[in-house]
């Protein structure tokens, strides 16, 4: 597929960027390509495999502190069984919240500063105002964010229709939830 002619224009004022074809006209950007369901899977889950990497480096940290502040207790029975500090399971739990912050972060910054996230840079996708064609900045990416973190509040089911949401756009550009909601497009990073 080859992108549409150059000179077609800029969409009128008022009227957003339509896509055929897999191309939309974003001023600034002309003809561009969408980027494909598949490669924003897999960008998600080389995403998810280093975030998964890095949450269970923390896991096994807070598992380990966890064992070492343990302590045995006795029950009245003579059962004995080790249990762990106040200190060192209020420990473990602020190591799973800078996950979560880490996460949130890495999401947030990448796509508002740089337009991807690693997983999106390794194929060449990027996430662009659908209007202006440039960056999201870090409002549009907190909105973008703030979609699924929504979804996720409802047992998983949620953010599974966020992603799934892409499938129920009939305008051809392929845009989630998260999408429209943050007003931007997925698109191959122009070369």
């Amino acid at each position: 597929d080859l992108p549409p002619p150059p000179g077609g224009g800029y969409p009128q004022q008022g009227y957003p960027p339509q896509a055929s074809s897999g191309y939309a006209q974003i001023p600034g950007l002309a003809g561009v390509q969408v980027a494909s369901i598949g490669q924003r899977f897999v960008a998600r889950l080389l995403d998810g495999v280093l975030l998964g990497v890095i949450y269970l480096i923390v896991q096994a940290i807070g598992v380990a502190d966890l064992a070492s502040t343990s302590h045995p207790v006795t029950d009245q029975y003579g059962n004995t069984t080790e249990v762990p500090s106040a200190a060192g399971l209020v420990g473990y739990f602020l190591l799973l919240a800078i996950v979560l912050i880490i996460g949130f972060l890495y999401e947030w910054l990448m796509v508002g500063l740089r337009g991807a996230t690693l997983g999106k840079m390794a194929l060449s996708i990027k996430v662009v105002n659908e209007n202006t064609g440039e960056l999201l900045g870090l409002g549009g990416a907190f909105v973008r964010w703030s979609i699924f973190f929504l979804g996720n509040l409802a047992c998983g089911v949620g953010l599974l229709l966020v992603y799934l949401s892409v499938f129920f756009d009939d305008s051809g550009r392929m845009q989630g939830w998260q999408d429209k909601a943050a007003h931007d497009l997925v698109i191959q990073r122009p070369r």
